[in-house]
């Protein structure tokens, strides 16, 4: 939006509402288990009683497939609909998957950059930040990794949501690792909803330990520690994509041109970087075979049978939350439910012990789900 100050003009649409097609196809041909099903009725129950509702489903649970039915219950009652993410990543991997399976509804993708293509969109999909844009827009607003940053971060992103939705319109939230104050919060005024097994019925990955000694001496002194290394090589031999994960961009970006030693064809990604949606979807089509990245694709990004490394899991940044939703990007798919989770570290934190035990109770709790 650019500078906005005290005395910059805000014009507000103030005409007749837009009436909204009813007739849209669902065209997504899967099935829902039985928790899946109950969670997916609970959400449409409250947003036809106009009442926020939080899914709470673990990684790779099949969250975005919840959301289709009540999505098409108001879509065919002429409603629009907006699924907001605090991350560009989500958003990009989302368009596509709801394209599908929405092919009569009008669709647009709002992010920085983006080039609006839809007159009218009856559907959004949007970072919290386009939503600045929008007053009473929506009849109902679903909040996808509603725990992530900026969002938990900036009270104005929330109030931008809030704003955006119609005065009675319910918020609805959907994370894998929600904050003690959302829990609270949906437990006064909403609704809850908890998956604790994936749609496949494979438990999480439970992170291993692996001590990586000062590996950030090796690495500026441009070697790489020999167990980063070997994994590494492991990967590319059996033809296993992978992400590596680093705390510290300017770190990355030293390990990048050792890491092409490897092999020519991994990239480093981070928030700023030009191509990262580029290499991200090389990525995706098998083009290359790993990534170097920062917290940025924590989330947000799903690739089958994708391995998953982190250095200096010690650090402050990779907190309980980031840990299980890093881990969360291994074994999502069906066809390879299981993978390597390693946190190569210099020294063990409680962060790290605190998401390899509530890995393991998820993974106990949704035995009989």
């Amino acid at each position: 939006m650019g500078r906005v100050s005290s005395c910059t003009e805000l014009i507000v649409w103030d005409g007749e509402p837009t009436a909204y097609p009813t007739i849209h196809s669902l065209a997504w041909q899967g099935t829902l288990t039985p928790r899946q099903k109950q969670a997916s009725d609970e959400l449409t129950v409250s947003t036809s009683k106009g009442i926020p509702h939080l899914i709470h489903a673990v990684c790779g649970s099949g969250k975005t497939e919840i959301l289709f039915e009540p999505i098409h219950r108001l879509l065919i009652e002429g409603k629009r609909v907006c699924i907001a993410a605090p991350r560009v990543d989500v958003i990009l991997e989302l368009e596509p998957r709801l394209r599908a399976a929405f092919p009569q509804t009008a669709i647009d993708a709002l992010y920085g950059g983006a080039k609006s293509t839809t007159v009218a969109p009856q559907l959004i999909l949007a970072t919290t930040h386009q939503l600045y844009r929008f007053r009473h827009a929506f009849d109902a607003i679903f909040v996808d990794e509603a725990d992530a940053f900026p969002y938990t971060a900036d009270e104005t992103l929330r109030k931008a949501v809030r704003k955006a939705a119609k005065p009675n319109a319910p918020v609805h939230f959907v994370t894998a690792t929600p904050s003690d104050k959302l829990l609270a919060e949906m437990k006064k005024t909403g609704q809850i909803s908890t998956i604790n097994r994936r749609y496949h019925g494979h438990p999480l990955p439970v992170p291993r330990y692996d001590a990586l000694w000062n590996y950030s001496k090796y690495i500026q002194k441009n070697k790489l520690p020999k167990k980063l290394i070997a994994w590494t090589l492991e990967r590319l031999e059996q033809q296993q994509p992978f992400l590596i994960f680093f705390h510290h961009i300017a770190l990355m970006e030293q390990a990048e041109p050792l890491f092409k030693q490897l092999d020519t064809r991994i990239h480093a990604v981070h928030a700023a970087h030009p191509d990262r949606k580029e290499h991200v979807q090389a990525l995706r089509n098998k083009e290359i075979p790993g990534l170097l990245t920062t917290t940025i694709l924590e989330r947000g990004i799903t690739i089958p049978n994708v391995q998953v490394a982190i250095v200096g899991a010690e650090q402050q940044i990779f907190n309980k939350g980031a840990l299980i939703q890093i881990g969360g990007r291994v074994g999502r798919s069906a066809q390879c439910p299981t993978g390597d989770f390693v946190l190569f570290h210099h020294g063990i934190t409680y962060a790290m012990d605190a998401a390899k035990n509530d890995i393991i109770q998820l993974n106990k709790g949704g035995k009989n789900l």
